[in-house]
């Protein structure tokens, strides 16, 4: 399959499943409808590489690391971002996740000590003055009604999906342990969301949460898209896509996505943003292409300089 058309997969799918996770939302507790995604995605990868002849065994030096990305990928952030969904308009969760690019440098920085550049710093100031105008009306009346003694579901959710996007770029750094530790991609993707679904399972067991099997046709149909789609058939499009073209210009799937997730959710959930939301939301998504733009310059004036003269010349 071409770059370009697994790119425009990766696109429609993970664009999608925002609006698709609230299909899973009221008849079922958050964290039980994870538990049933990624048991789900998790048997489907391992029913996969036993049929390719791949060994499902690995050592505990692995194990270990796909335990925390487990944890940090599958678990915390995807119960937080099914929770936020509860309160916030699915799109807006989906251009919360585009900061991860923002994310993703400070982590570095923090864990790593690696220079954060100056044209990050400034992308992320607009991206933060983007989600200013982004949330700025509806954060305000949260507060407000906090104050007034009501429950401010909103700001809950603002902050549920923000844990979860700094989840998932903790994950994300966990991916260069694990692949040191194995190159089967599919088969640490499987013990990966299975250890993510294991802890889940405890926690949900631990706080009484019910794990009745809804009714409704649209649930079962949402869990099939995510589970399959959204979790066995993006992420291997995803990684192949790094393989061949890199992870520089694999990232711009996250400037894309939110895109086709505001979309759907003026389509579907009725979202019509005022005037300063569709300002923050422009603001937001261009910092993000400005800031991996810029990274892409710097990676390839790198590459440029550190080339031999006569490597160049082939």
């Amino acid at each position: 399959m071409s770059s370009p058309l697994l790119f425009i997969i990766a696109c429609l799918i993970w664009g999608s499943t925002f609006w698709a996770i609230t299909l899973q939302l009221g008849d079922v507790a958050p964290a039980v409808s994870v538990v049933y995604r990624f048991g789900l995605a998790s048997a489907t990868l391992f029913a996969w590489c036993a049929v390719r002849g791949d060994t499902l065994r690995l050592p505990w030096r692995a194990q270990k690391w796909m335990l925390l990305q487990g944890l940090a990928s599958f678990a915390l952030s995807y119960v937080c971002t099914y929770s936020s969904e509860q309160y916030l308009v699915s799109a807006l969760v989906s251009v919360l996740f585009a900061l991860m690019v923002f994310w993703t440098p400070l982590l570095n920085r923090i864990a790593f000590g690696t220079p954060i550049t100056w044209s990050t710093c400034c992308a992320a100031f607009v991206a933060i003055c983007g989600i200013v105008l982004l949330f700025y009306q509806s954060i305000g009346a949260a507060l407000h009604d906090i104050l007034g003694g009501g429950n401010g579901h909103f700001l809950l959710g603002f902050m549920l999906a923000l844990v979860a996007t700094v989840s998932s770029t903790v994950g994300n750094a966990l991916v260069m342990k694990v692949r040191e530790q194995s190159g089967n991609v599919m088969l640490t993707m499987a013990w990966t969301m299975l250890w993510g679904t294991l802890m889940v399972a405890v926690w949900a067991i631990a706080t009484g949460q019910s794990w009745q099997l809804p009714a409704r046709p649209s649930y079962w149909m949402g869990l099939l898209y995510l589970a399959i789609f959204g979790s066995v058939i993006a992420f291997s499009a995803y990684f192949t896509l790094i393989a061949r073209i890199g992870t520089q210009k694999t990232v711009y799937i996250g400037v894309v996505t939110p895109v086709i997730s505001v979309l759907l959710s003026v389509q579907f959930e009725h979202y019509r943003p005022a005037a300063i939301e569709w300002v923050g939301m422009l603001l937001c998504l261009s910092s993000v292409a400005w800031a991996l733009t810029s990274g892409a310059r710097k990676t390839a004036a790198v590459a440029s300089l550190s080339t031999p003269p006569s490597a160049k010349a082939t």
